[in-house]
Formats: C-alpha cells, sequence, structure tokens
C-alpha cells in the first residue's frame, strides 16, 4: 500500500477533475475510475484546463458503478478513496430506482472493495440533499445533524437516491466496516469553473441564463458554493483526523435567487451577457411551463422556498474556507463563454 496513493471515482466528472487536479498539485499520486478508457483523454484534457501544474502519476482502472468488475483492482494499494461519481440527470427518471439503485449500490462497491483493500478512509461525494429536504418550512438554518425525510413533500428521485446512498454508507461503516473511516461532504448547488461539456446540473441553471434560453427567472432560491473549494473540502475531509465519522456540509455563505444570479452575470459578463433576462416569471407560469420542459420540474417542489444551512462544522474542523457566491456564479458564466459551451 502506498501512503500517496489515492483512488477518486468517476474521473471525467466535473468535480472529480478538481479533485484530481488538486490531489496532483499536492504531491499525490492519483488512479482514477472511468466507465470507458476511451474517457482518458478527456480527463488530462480537464486537468490541463484546471490549470494544474503537476507532473505527479495519474492511471486509470475501467469501473462502473453499476457493476462489480475493475473495483478491487481499482481500490488495490490505495491509502484513500474520493467516491465522487454519482448520477445525477437533468430530467426526472421514469421509475426512481433509476438513479437511487446505481448510487446506494455503487457506493456499498465502492466501501466494499476500499475495506478489503485496507484502505484507510473513504470520503463519500453525498449532499445537501441528504440534509435538508422533505421539511416543512423549516425557519432556522440547517446543519449537519439534519436528515432528509424522504417520505416529506417535494423529494424528487434524485434526492432520495442521495439520501438513501449515505444513509447505507453509514450503515456499512458500523457494520461491515472494519478499520475503514468514512467522512461525507454535503455541499450545496455546486458552481464555478467548468472544465468541458460534462458538468453539474446546477452548472447548467448558469448555462441557460447566459444562453438566453429562459424568458426570465423562477421564483427559486439556492446556496452556491465554488467547485474548486469542495475539492479542497474533500483533501481536508482525506487528511484531517478528527473529519473521520463527521458529514459535512460546504456552501458559501447566503442565499442567492436565480434573480440575484443573473445579475451578477450580466454585471460581470460584458457583450456575452447580452441575452442575460430581466424579469422574473410568476410561480403560475413556471408550472405551466414545467410541463413542456422536463428539467423546469426538478425545480417545480422548489418554487418560493428558502433553505440555508451553516458551514460552521467544516470551517471548525477542516479549516475550511470558501470563496464567495458571488465569485462562484461569476467564475461558472465566464468558464462558459471561454470555453464555447454556452449552446448545448
Amino acid at each position: 500500500m502506498s501512503d500517496n496513493l489515492v483512488l477518486v471515482t468517476g474521473g471525467s466528472g466535473f468535480l472529480a477533475g478538481h479533485c484530481i487536479a488538486q490531489l496532483l498539485d499536492q504531491g499525490f499520486e492519483v488512479r482514477t475510475t472511468v466507465r470507458s478508457l476511451d474517457r482518458e483523454s478527456a480527463v488530462r484534457a480537464n486537468l490541463k484546463e484546471a490549470g494544474s501544474r503537476a507532473d505527479g502519476t495519474l492511471s486509470f482502472v475501467e469501473a462502473d458503478l453499476t457493476s462489480d468488475e475493475g473495483w478491487v483492482a481499482a481500490a488495490e494499494g490505495c491509502s484513500f478513496v474520493l467516491h465522487v461519481a454519482s448520477p445525477f440527470p437533468l430530467e426526472i427518471p421514469a421509475h426512481e430506482d433509476e438513479l437511487i439503485v446505481p448510487a446506494r449500490e455503487g457506493a456499498l462497491r465502492v466501501l466494499r472493495a476500499a475495506r478489503d483493500a485496507q484502505v484507510r478512509r473513504v470520503v463519500l461525494t453525498s449532499s445537501f440533499a441528504a440534509v435538508g429536504y422533505g421539511h416543512q418550512h423549516v425557519d432556522r438554518l440547517f446543519t449537519e445533524d439534519d436528515w432528509t425525510n424522504i417520505d416529506g413533500p417535494g423529494v424528487s428521485a434524485y434526492v432520495k437516491s442521495k439520501t438513501l446512498a449515505e444513509q447505507a454508507a453509514w450503515r456499512f461503516i458500523d457494520e461491515e466496516g472494519g478499520e475503514l473511516e468514512l467522512a461525507v461532504i454535503n455541499p450545496v448547488g455546486i458552481f464555478g469553473p467548468v472544465l468541458g461539456r460534462d458538468f453539474a446540473s446546477s452548472i447548467e441553471i448558469v448555462r441557460r441564463i447566459v444562453a438566453g434560453e429562459l424568458p426570465g427567472y423562477p421564483n427559486l432560491c439556492m446556496q452556491a458554493v465554488d467547485v474548486r473549494d469542495v475539492a479542497a473540502a474533500h483533501l481536508l475531509a482525506m487528511t484531517t483526523p478528527p473529519a473521520a465519522g463527521e458529514r459535512f456540509v460546504v456552501t458559501a455563505d447566503g442565499v442567492l435567487s436565480m434573480k440575484q444570479m443573473g445579475a451578477i452575470l450580466k454585471e460581470h459578463l460584458g457583450d456575452a451577457g447580452a441575452k442575460i433576462p430581466r424579469r422574473s416569471i410568476p410561480n403560475v407560469g413556471v408550472r405551466i411551463a414545467a410541463l413542456f420542459d422536463k428539467p423546469l420540474r426538478q425545480i417545480v417542489p422548489e418554487l418560493g422556498e428558502v433553505k440555508e444551512a451553516s458551514n460552521a462544522k467544516a470551517r471548525s474542523v477542516l479549516g475550511w474556507a470558501p470563496r464567495s457566491k458571488e465569485d462562484a456564479v461569476v467564475a461558472t458564466g465566464e468558464s462558459l463563454v471561454r470555453l464555447g459551451l454556452l449552446e448545448r
């Protein structure tokens, strides 16, 4: 086993690319899983876009969350695992199990392989989706002590998948984990510089705003965090001794409405922001549009809701300090423009 070797799952993904770049820059050796080895060139291109200065070792293993094949080889010799890979569709699946099963079973596959390979610690990417949903009008900051009520109102298949996957991971550690340690990162909406066409669904919100594909703004509020800060939180959770057995909400301070997001982008993007809308759309208009626009359907339950979480635990235990939510949104828009990704 190498004390310096880290496995990152789902290496071609948005967050994984930033995790790999930071690991290499800090002198770690990285092994990453991809569904097909044909993705290696894309991962290396992402690292270049991330500005990685590292010349460290990066290797690839073919493995998929829906199959046992490849995971033993992926975990062998690693001291740490960052389990970042998870499905996040733009559209509501035909059946919720299309999301729940690969998220839950994939996490368990990774944990079993890590335990059997005598990995020291796994850092699991969960989500605020596993913390703050299914509750009626909570007038306080959510913390790591909170769990989503999967039987509550407005709980989507994605939210349920993240909650059940994280709960299954903690049960595994308690019942079958042996000496394996687990830490969990629960980010809010992830923004920041994209590295290529494979990016988070939260980025699609900014893309549609800047591309002028939205006639106006739904009454939607959210917290935001920069992908570079989420990656940094993973590395801190991996190496900070007291992080074992803990979950960490990671978010910048405060809440942004979509209309505020659009105003920030318009202020900073110059001519590239010419199509950004200015007006709001009433809730009834969004509900009607959602009948014909599948991605919109996922936000309908959130209209008018404000959920805000505390980042105090990540700050105090990990020594983590995020960029502002405004910086995260601007970096998203600038990278989409720079890479020519406004058209889908």
